[in-house]
């Protein structure tokens, strides 16, 4: 069966993902910047709440993927931590200033999360050669990529994740994301021959509360305070559905 990963930062949305049918979450906070480490209370909450993989971002701050040494020990720090609260797996990635995998780095991240799985995130997407860069993740040891094959979708990047799933031969899986609905989901299976996919399928929810202070903004001026965004389980089962037929479709017609 074809796994489906969903992007949350909430109890709400984790429990939703589950009741969709997902296998796993990737759970983070801060997604307008692309998703930072939640907090430990938040993943000991959806711990108690879901049964499935909760899979845990370990990204100390926005921006880009060049690390310090200082932020390289909190990541160590976090995944302990993470490991401790009942996360099955941690999603990460390195980089250099020459946009290269930060391969040593990567590598000692990936032992001290042992049992846990190890996501390589989109921070792939960002190296100079893509081909090298999967190269090196197989060398640090990680699980998995996750990639839109270096393009603003999968249904985009479709051609190179094809080609990063035969260069992979199984030695490390390769999560497709970027975009992913039922729609395009039948196209991106065929042309990628993919297994695995991540989607963020969130939804905008006004806020009850009444008074707004016209005034003030918390965070950017673009940033709207009384909008929140959710995932939906219906949204959730109906990718899922997309994805049962899709398999059930590059299978071929069963012996009667």
């Amino acid at each position: 069966m074809m796994n489906l990963e969903i992007c949350v930062d909430s109890v709400e949305s984790a429990i939703a993902a589950e009741l969709g049918g997902a296998q796993r979450i990737e759970l983070c906070s801060a997604l307008s910047e692309g998703g930072l480490t939640p907090s430990l209370g938040m993943i000991r909450s959806v711990r108690s709440h879901v049964a499935f993989g909760i899979h845990v971002m370990i990204r100390p701050r926005g921006g880009d993927f060049l690390y310090s040494d200082e932020e390289w020990k909190i990541m160590c720090d976090d995944i302990t931590a993470v490991g401790k609260a009942g996360a099955n797996g941690v999603v990460l990635g390195l980089l250099t200033t020459a946009g290269d995998v930060d391969v040593e780095r990567t590598r000692r991240l990936v032992e001290a999360a042992r049992p846990m799985e190890v996501t390589f995130h989109r921070a792939i997407d960002m190296a100079r050669d893509l081909d090298l860069a999967l190269e090196q993740v197989v060398t640090a040891g990680a699980t998995r990529i996750l990639t839109s094959g270096g393009a603003q979708s999968a249904a985009m990047g479709s051609e190179r994740i094809a080609g990063l799933v035969r260069a992979a031969a199984g030695r490390i899986g390769v999560m497709v994301c970027g975009n992913v609905r039922p729609k395009n989901l039948p196209h991106v299976v065929h042309a990628t021959g993919a297994h695995e996919f991540h989607a963020a399928l969130r939804t905008p929810v006004a806020s009850p509360v009444t008074y707004r202070n016209p005034k003030l903004h918390l965070g950017d001026a673009d940033n709207d305070e009384y909008t929140r965004h959710v995932v939906m389980a219906r949204d959730v089962r109906h990718l899922r559905e997309a994805m049962d037929a899709a398999e059930r479709g590059a299978a071929g017609p069963q012996p009667r």
